[in-house]
């Protein structure tokens, strides 16, 4: 095994929260950061064109490509979780929608930790993170970070006639999902500049590279985390089928995800006592909820046919019709994120005043994550529950790095997630059915033509409700002792170690994850450089 030079900090992971924390700590010349990544670098150009999302589903180079275990409540199916696998992580495959929840999400948060993660508490760091332009409320927008946030420079025909439906079966119109009140239909902002993906390597990382106290390493799979005395001193890595190590004289910071930050837990001796002795395993920090309180967004896909050639239903010849004018004028379609609206809805069977299901428009046949062409010209309509009851759990299939783990969501496992995602497929079909798309609407592909009975209903949502791409929890932050870190992020048990990812959210916010990530590790920066 060969040794690296020392670093003060070493960061596991370049996704939403790991370039963050590289941009923040390096900007400190006495400081020296590693940062190291198990995909490539963000050089595909499908990434930085944001319709380029259609055709990254798939690509084993940037995406893990994960299969959940068997699910029970959906037919025994396995499920397939997409994770960025390249520097920007998710964020350099995802949507691109930035939306942060609802303020009483992480007031929720405040209850179970302290009250900095309030509402109050978190807003300015997802301000700092901030370079809003578009519409929306001043006041709930930043300008100057290293984010650009921007209203979509080119939409879909049927588009705004999915907002206007909305308003038609009864939503109120909302301006900004980020503003003053959630609830309601209308655009998504989205994170890019000047019509181009801003992923967190985009934002975060490229200012930073120049930097001589930063050092980036991709294609190196960290292995185990290196702890004597109780304390983090280093990381051990797999590059090139060469191992190194690496020592952190001041921390290491995990940000690998809510699958990877578990998993190297575990790997590293920290986690359930008899489940890693049982993998032959050494126990360096019992720590029972290590990979448990995995959340995630169930979702289920209304498809309808559309009889006018107006969606993103493109034949190979159009496709790259639409990719040539986006790259020689950095316009048109490839400009679009495809889920260009949506809306916070808040149903009948919601507990208190926060919308319990989301909904994303996207003027295409999106089916199996988009890798199933259906033929002809359609539209979907995503209804997720946001804030599922079921809980999972994150566990080794072996004591080998190389190994992916096995990710068990129990989706359904809690009864009343089923009957808020019925109320998603409600409302999803009611959307449809009014006036406005009235010329646009065809035939239903999915639930499908006839289909009306709960066992109907019931049936088809099993069979084809997949994530939306939302883990979170695995690592969870808490003033109790079970919990895995605490609430400034370090490691029960052991010194000199955090975790920065969404796999420390307590709960699963009501929205897309990856602004609440980047505020985690805005707002952890500033804890690791106060030195707290």
């Amino acid at each position: 095994m060969s040794r690296t030079a020392a670093y003060d900090y070493i960061i596991v992971g370049a996704g939403s929260a790991g370039c963050v924390l590289a941009h923040r700590l390096s900007a400190h010349r006495e400081l020296r950061v590693l940062l190291i990544e198990a995909g490539g670098a963000d050089r595909h150009p499908m990434i930085h064109m944001p319709a380029g999302i259609a055709l990254l589903a798939g690509n084993r180079r940037i995406n893990w490509r994960y299969r959940t275990e068997s699910e029970p409540e959906l037919g025994g199916r396995r499920l397939y979780w997409p994770r960025g696998k390249v520097l920007g992580g998710s964020s350099s495959i995802n949507a691109m929608c930035y939306t942060r929840g609802h303020a009483r999400d992480y007031d929720e948060w405040a209850a179970l930790t302290t009250a900095a993660w309030s509402y109050a508490g978190v807003l300015p760091y997802f301000l700092r993170g901030e370079d809003h332009h578009g519409s929306g409320e001043e006041a709930y927008h930043g300008h100057g970070g290293p984010l650009s946030v921007e209203d979509l420079k080119f939409r879909n025909p049927l588009t705004p006639v999915f907002v206007e439906a909305g308003v038609a079966a009864g939503l109120p119109r909302n301006h900004d999902f980020n503003g003053a009140r959630q609830e309601g239909v209308g655009f998504y902002q989205v994170t890019q500049r000047n019509g181009r993906r801003c992923s967190a390597a985009t934002a975060y990382l490229a200012p930073a590279r120049h930097r001589a106290n930063l050092t980036i390493r991709t294609e190196c799979l960290a292995m185990r985390i290196l702890i004597a005395g109780g304390k983090a001193t280093g990381v051990e890595f797999r590059h090139a089928e060469q191992l190194e190590a690496a020592q952190a004289a001041r921390e290491v910071l995990l940000c690998a995800g809510t699958i990877g930050s578990p998993q190297l837990l575990l790997l590293s001796g920290i986690g359930p006592a008899a489940e890693l002795e049982a993998l032959g395993i050494d126990v360096t920090a019992g720590s029972n909820e290590v990979g448990r309180n995995l959340q995630d967004h169930l979702d289920f896909c209304t498809l309808t046919q559309c009889p006018l050639p107006v969606t993103y239903d493109f034949t190979r010849s159009q496709a790259l019709t639409v990719g040539l004018r986006y790259f020689l004028t950095r316009s048109g379609p490839g400009v679009s994120n495809v889920a260009e609206a949506g809306a916070f809805v808040r149903s009948a069977l919601a507990p208190d005043e926060r919308p319990d299901v989301q909904l994303h428009f996207v003027p295409a046949q999106l089916d199996e994550h988009g890798r199933n062409r259906l033929p002809g010209h359609g539209f979907t309509v995503h209804a997720c529950v946001l804030r599922p009851a079921s809980r999972g759990a994150i566990t080794l299939r072996s004591a080998l790095a190389t190994d992916p783990p096995r990710i068990q969501p129990r989706y359904l496992s809690e009864p009343g997630d089923l009957e808020v995602l019925l109320e998603g497929m409600r409302v999803s079909r009611a959307i449809i059915a009014a006036a406005p798309f009235g010329r646009f609407r065809g035939r239903e592909i999915f639930p499908g033509e006839g289909l009306g009975t709960r066992a109907e209903l019931e049936a088809i949502l099993r069979r084809k409700a997949e994530t939306i791409y939302h883990p979170v929890g695995t690592c969870r932050m808490g003033r109790d002792g079970a919990a895995v870190v605490d609430s400034e992020l370090r490691v029960q048990g052991l010194e000199r170690l955090r975790v920065v990812d969404a796999s420390v959210m307590p709960r699963l916010i009501g929205g897309n994850t990856h602004a609440p990530t980047q505020m985690i590790a805005e707002k952890a920066a500033e804890l690791i450089l106060s030195g707290r």
